[in-house]
Parts: structure tokens; C-alpha cells; sequence
């Protein structure tokens, strides 16, 4: 289900973009513009997936169905900034079990832009370097969880990551609702997010990346979690047999690994 900032969005169509929501009393007043025949609109998930699980899967299939996408493209993250104490898998394994994951959805694909350059994969630049890539005829909706909103404050050049997305699409559970309270306060500490932002309802899987790895290190299952074939792809490689060290299992209380 999609939800803008203060209405439900019914009437959220293929080929139509809400630029204004009116509470007028009890009245919506929705109004839209149609898209260019040729735009072609794009979600993009981000993350270091490692490894990917059914947490991500599920967000980035309700999203394109939600918001009638043209795709889904997951971005592998190089080295992420916030993760400079952390041991990442090679960007080999972690995009081989990718590919696996998403391998029968024809509207799953994926970019190296990050995996391609050196240096952090700052969220700005990948965004700036998309833009380039596909050009202005593309509608990026760029996903986050909805936990993630305020860290996006802390995020290097926020303001450069709103100017390359269409839409800013944060995902959160059935039922949820935030204060039009909590949309002011993150308009006064970055302006022009409540024009961009999108609030996706999806099925929350409490499932982590971090944990995952911890399972596998202590030998216990994880399918079900992730699909068969990197189930596979992780026995058959020997990946995340070693033990976690106490700051990765700290994160996994702090947050929800991706």
C-alpha cells in the first residue's frame, strides 16, 4: 500500500506523478501530472547484501509493485563508509549470491556502479553517477527504511541526495503511522524532503545480514532466510564460518544489517 506524507494515495496510477496533496476538510484534492511516454521509472535498493535474504527481496518487490516501476535495481555497495571496522565479503561472493537471489525475477537487475570505483561508496555519488548513466528522462525512487530517515540527516551532502532522486521511498510496517508532527521536523532539518518523500507499507521479516553471518559462524541453519541458492553458494564457498567479533555482534542489536 502506498501512503503519502498526509493522505492515502488510491488513485497512484502507472504514467502519473503526484506534485501536491490538499487536505481541504474531509476532502483529498490530488493532483497529478503524466509522465513523458518515455520516462522510465527506476527503484533503487542499496546495501552491502551480505549476504542478500528474503528481508530485501520482499521490500524491493513491494516497492516495484506498489509504485508500478519500470524495475528494481540493487546497487552492491563497494566500501561502505559507515562499515570502515567491519570485514566485508569480497565483492565477488557477495554479487554471485546476488545474481542467485534475483535471478527468476525478470524485474530484478543489477548496477556496479559502486563495485566499479574506488574509494567509499558515498550514497550521494552513486545517486549523481545513476543520473549521469541514465539521464534525466529516468524517475529515480531511491528506497530507504523508514528507520533510516533520520540517520539520512548524518549522511554525507543530504541535500545532493534529494537533488538526484524523483522520490525518496521510505518503507515501513503495515499499520504504522507517523505525525505530520514527525514530517515537519525532518523538513526544518532538510528542506524539500517532504516534496520527494514516499511511505511504502511492506512485510517486515526480522531477519539481518549480520545475524546471518553469525548463524552460519555458529553452525546453526539459515534457510528460509535466504533463498536455496545462496544458502548453497555460502555452504560451498566456506563463507562466514568465522566467528564475529564483539562489535559486529553489538550491530545487530543497533541495527538491521543490510
Amino acid at each position: 500500500m502506498l501512503i503519502s506524507l498526509f493522505v492515502n494515495l488510491p488513485d497512484y496510477n502507472r504514467g502519473q506523478e503526484l506534485i501536491s496533496a490538499v487536505l481541504f476538510g474531509s476532502v483529498e484534492t490530488l493532483n497529478y501530472y503524466r509522465h513523458s511516454a518515455t520516462t522510465r521509472r527506476v527503484g533503487v535498493l542499496g546495501g552491502t547484501f551480505d549476504p542478500v535474504h528474503y528481508g530485501h527481496l520482499v521490500v524491493a518487490e513491494e516497492v516495484y509493485a506498489t509504485l508500478h516501476l519500470s524495475e528494481m535495481v540493487f546497487v552492491p555497495a563497494g566500501q561502505p563508509p559507515h562499515k570502515t571496522r567491519e570485514v566485508i565479503t569480497a565483492a565477488g561472493h557477495r554479487l554471485a549470491m546476488l545474481e542467485l537471489a534475483i535471478a527468476s525475477n525478470p524485474h530484478f537487475t543489477i548496477s556496479l556502479v559502486d563495485l566499479d570505483r574506488p574509494g567509499p561508496s558515498y550514497t550521494v555519488d552513486t545517486l549523481r553517477l545513476l543520473r549521469k548513466q541514465w539521464g534525466e528522462e529516468t524517475a529515480i525512487y531511491f528506497v530507504t527504511g523508514r528507520d533510516s530517515l533520520e540517520d539520512l540527516l548524518s549522511w554525507y551532502d543530504p541535500p545532493g541526495i534529494l537533488e538526484q532522486v524523483t522520490h525518496l521511498v521510505a518503507v515501513r510496517r503495515p499499520g504504522y503511522n507517523e505525525s505530520e508532527e514527525y514530517y515537519d521536523w525532518l523538513e526544518a532539518r532538510l528542506p524539500g524532503i517532504k516534496q520527494r518523500l514516499l511511505a511504502v507499507e511492506a512485510p517486515q521479516f526480522e531477519i539481518s545480514a549480520t545475524d546471518l553471518r553469525l548463524r552460519v559462524a555458529e553452525g546453526l541453519p539459515i534457510k528460509y532466510q535466504t533463498p536455496d541458492s545462496v544458502e548453497s553458494y555460502i555452504i560451498q564457498h566456506g563463507l562466514y564460518r568465522q566467528k564475529l567479533d564483539g562489535s559486529e555482534r553489538e550491530e545487530i542489536h543497533d541495527t538491521n544489517a543490510s
